[in-house]
């Protein structure tokens, strides 16, 4: 087989994106995420379109005992994992801490934070045994700055930058790489999400400026991931030429 990469959110945006990368690199892909709909029509076209092999592992990053049977039931042949993109992530509502939901807090801990350590608490044992690997989290420009109403959000992504930090360390005498990319703003169903399906507001997020679209990630992420072997890629941020800083894009009247 190829080198094998397991991709969470992969049904969409980001996910989708390095999902199509990766296979036209030649590695085999590990699509994750809640739609399995997607994810089939995404296997198809990438089986369709070049030499990868493609196998559905749908699970919820939130739920433990989900990934645990999921990721522990692969078949023999798909457990040597090379890469893992913890890409599987999102936001929810955009208010004054004092006015948030909570369902919304924690629906961002389970799947920003908890998700990303339930699936790598799973693969890195993997790697560790195999003497090497790559786990690259997908992080945000909120992990490095915050922004107004976006406290639990820029929270969770200041969490994902400290266990970015702190698994390279752990990780540096395993030979097992860990990068970080993380992205200001991009066009994908991120906004669509955080207000929760309001098609109108969401595209008044990317309006006036050239956002980001999911395939300048992607094409970080391979390019870090294809590095030579001693080479490690710690930290990427990018963002649109329109954003200085998280909570300022410059828009056209």
């Amino acid at each position: 087989m190829n080198p094998i990469v397991l991709i969470t959110g992969a049904s969409s945006g980001i996910g989708e994106a390095c999902a199509k990368l990766f296979a036209s690199n030649g590695f085999d892909i590990i699509l994750n995420a809640r739609r399995a709909d997607r994810l089939e029509k995404l296997k198809i076209q990438l089986e369709a379109n070049t030499n990868c092999h493609v196998l559905i592992l749908p699970f919820d990053v939130q739920n433990r005992k989900e990934v645990e049977n999921s990721i522990q039931g692969l078949p023999y042949d798909w457990r040597n994992i090379n890469i893992l993109v913890n890409n599987a992530g999102l936001a929810m509502g955009l208010s004054a801490f004092y006015e948030g939901d909570p369902d919304h807090w924690d629906t961002m801990i389970d799947t920003n934070v908890k998700g990303l350590l339930y699936v790598s608490r799973q693969i890195a044992p993997m790697m560790i045994a195999a003497g090497k690997g790559h786990i690259i989290n997908i992080g945000s420009i909120a992990g490095k700055e915050v922004y107004e109403k976006g406290n639990v959000y820029c929270s969770t992504k200041h969490a994902v930058d400290a266990l970015n930090r702190t698994m390279r360390i752990e990780l540096s005498t395993k030979n097992v790489r860990v990068t970080a990319v993380n992205p200001g703003a991009v066009d994908t169903e991120f906004s669509l999400v955080r207000f929760d399906g309001d098609e109108e507001r969401a595209k008044q997020v990317y309006k006036g400026f050239e956002s980001l679209v999911a395939a300048d990630i992607a094409d970080a992420v391979v390019w870090a991931a294809t590095r030579p072997p001693h080479v490690n890629i710690n930290d990427i941020i990018i963002m649109p030429m329109a954003q200085p800083i998280a909570g300022m894009i410059n828009r056209k009247a």
